[in-house]
């Protein structure tokens, strides 16, 4: 098993649950493997909190925190990885098979970084938006004709692959020393890039929000550094600088 403080470094993260027992079903499976951290984010019914399902886990959903975004959600985690089936969606990043789960997260908590497993509502899954905040996808593979799972199965069935088949010594647990950015950073990056694309001329009002879309799968699929992050946000905030200060000059010349 993992030890508490890998464990604490492993978010759950439920994206517009609708159903509070689902969320109690939840808490109760993550209590089950040793897990504590636990986001909500816009849930569909505000009492969410007292749900009776969560058996032997209430100050587990006492505790969860609660954000009005995805993104806020994820904000602080260096590895973001989205969960469901393929029977209604075409993922734009990377698909791996359950089984792949437990390396990649294995790989992430041995740098010193911190994961959310997203989880989608209960109708439809994640959106195609939601997405753009994951760098992989992870399918659970159900048959066919009953391709939909309930979201506490969901969510044991990954915590049970992550709580049994990693083992990280904290002797190796340590991180390197330029560590993985974070989400929220390359959301920053992301909202400057796009301010230079529109100083630019090259993204016309009616295309802004698909190049933002575009623009946060790709800097996931880089998997910058802390550092590389930092380095393209002082050089894109020099370019930015040079279309304000010279906005009828190509900055090119």
């Amino acid at each position: 098993m993992l030890t508490e403080s890998q464990r604490d470094r492993i978010e759950i993260v439920l994206v517009a649950p609708r159903n509070p027992l689902n969320i109690g079903a939840v808490a109760r499976a993550m209590a089950n493997f040793g897990f504590t951290r636990l986001t909500v984010v816009a849930a569909y019914q505000p009492h969410w909190r007292e749900a009776r399902s969560a058996v032997g886990a209430p100050d587990l959903l006492q505790n969860a925190r609660e954000t009005s975004t995805l993104a806020e959600a994820v904000a602080d985690r260096t590895l973001v990885i989205g969960t469901g089936t393929l029977t209604r969606r075409k993922p734009e990043q990377p698909v791996l098979l359950l089984p792949a789960l437990p390396p990649i997260v294995a790989q992430e908590l041995a740098r010193g970084g911190r994961v959310a497993l997203i989880f989608g509502p209960e109708k439809h899954g994640l959106t195609r938006e939601d997405l753009s905040w994951c760098h992989t996808f992870v399918e659970i593979p159900t048959d066919t004709r009953q391709p939909s799972m309930n979201l506490g199965q969901a969510v044991a069935v990954c915590l049970y692959e992550i709580a049994t088949r990693i083992a990280i010594n904290e002797s190796q647990a340590a991180g390197p020393p330029d560590p993985a950015a974070t989400s929220g950073d390359l959301d920053i990056l992301a909202g400057l890039i796009g301010e230079v694309m529109v100083a630019a001329g090259y993204s016309p009002q009616a295309m802004q929000s698909a190049n933002r879309h575009a623009i946060r799968l790709m800097l996931r699929r880089l998997h910058l550094s802390s550092a590389d992050q930092r380095r393209l946000l002082g050089l894109f905030r020099r370019i930015l600088s040079s279309y304000r200060r010279y906005p009828n000059r190509n900055v090119a010349n």
